[in-house]
């Protein structure tokens, strides 16, 4: 495998020190969905040396069209993608080593699951999460690179905690709409197009060329045929409360919600409380003459109108319904 990297290290601004850095970097990826898995894809074959995936969901067939680390047999059998993924890019690349985290990502438990990262890349589709990653990242001074697509239109931005304004910073001057995937679709080369800004800022940023950074927030729709960039340091806050003089880090301290729902998805998320005993939870699913699927990380089954599943971690997905007080009654009727 001598020659793995070769055609990466003839690329000069890279050369062998830069493969050598990569090697011995750690890039923690939150979302396993259409960017996550690209990103992480495209990260593993450059030989970044440690890459955490991080992912609360599970492969589903819609994933399939633009997720490109799942399989058919993903799906069927509702494997985390977090795990899933893991799975494939140790068939790719088994000299990286790979952590899979199957949890929620919280104000409660970020700190611990960045703690190694030397870059955090946001895959995610949750606005929220993407604060905690802000805060988080300027309060530990870890570098991060935000990314968002939809439909034929994509977004990225490169943040250096010290340097550059952070996303709090630039919440009037981005996109305020709810659309997701779910509500108005997408294709996937804008997913491919985001993944591929957003990892080579990271080979940037990982090989020490700073100064070849981007700087500018970037913004462009493949079917429109339209790009623009828009310089924004001149934003850079003092008094953010996340990145300021006298930062606060907000979404950090903020109280998790129990009932959550999922945006665009018609989801109700119940973080639990604690550990759940699957084996013991199909039990009751059975005896109630209900038919159920389960793995080592998950359970799934179905009622009359909803579909719901339990992770090992604690948490339910309560699909088909998006009313959170709802969603308390079904949870009340089946979980103690």
């Amino acid at each position: 495998m001598t020659d793995r990297y070769s055609r990466q290290i003839r690329f000069r601004p890279i050369g062998q020190d830069g493969q050598d850095q990569l090697a011995e970097r750690c890039v923690v990826i939150i979302g396993l969905g259409a960017l996550g898995t690209a990103s992480a894809e495209q990260l593993v074959r450059a030989g970044v040396g440690q890459v955490t995936l991080i992912d609360r969901d599970y492969v589903e067939w819609s994933n399939l069209q633009r997720q490109q680390l799942y399989t058919e047999r993903d799906a069927r059998e509702r494997l985390p993608k977090a795990v899933a993924a893991k799975q494939r890019l140790c068939e790719v690349n088994s000299t990286v080593t790979i952590e899979a985290i199957v949890e929620d990502v919280t104000a409660t438990n970020i700190e611990r699951l960045v703690a190694q990262a030397d870059l955090i890349m946001d895959a995610t589709d949750n606005f929220a999460i993407r604060m905690l990653i802000n805060d988080v990242a300027a309060k530990r001074e870890i570098p991060w690179i935000y990314g968002a697509c939809v439909a034929s239109y994509g977004m990225t931005y490169t943040v250096l905690p010290k340097e550059t304004p952070c996303l709090h910073c630039l919440l009037n001057h981005l996109p305020q709409q709810q659309d997701t995937c779910d509500t108005r679709g997408i294709i996937s080369p804008a997913v491919q197009l985001v993944a591929s800004h957003q990892v080579t800022e990271t080979l940037k940023l990982l090989t020490g060329a700073k100064a070849a950074l981007r700087r500018t927030l970037l913004s462009f729709d493949l079917w429109t045929n339209q790009q623009s960039q828009i310089d924004v340091t001149s934003l850079k806050q003092a008094a953010c409360p996340s990145c300021g003089d006298a930062a606060v880090y907000p979404y950090l301290n903020g109280t998790p919600l129990q009932f959550v729902t999922l945006c665009g998805r018609d989801t109700v998320q119940v973080r639990g409380e604690g550990k759940r005993d699957l084996v013991r939870l199909e039990n009751e699913i059975r005896a109630r003459g209900m038919k159920s699927q389960r793995n080592p990380y998950l359970l799934m089954f179905e009622t009359e109108q909803h579909r719901i599943v339990a992770f090992a971690d604690g948490r339910i997905l309560i699909h088909g319904e998006a009313d959170p007080e709802q969603a308390k009654q079904t949870y009340a009727t089946y979980f103690k």
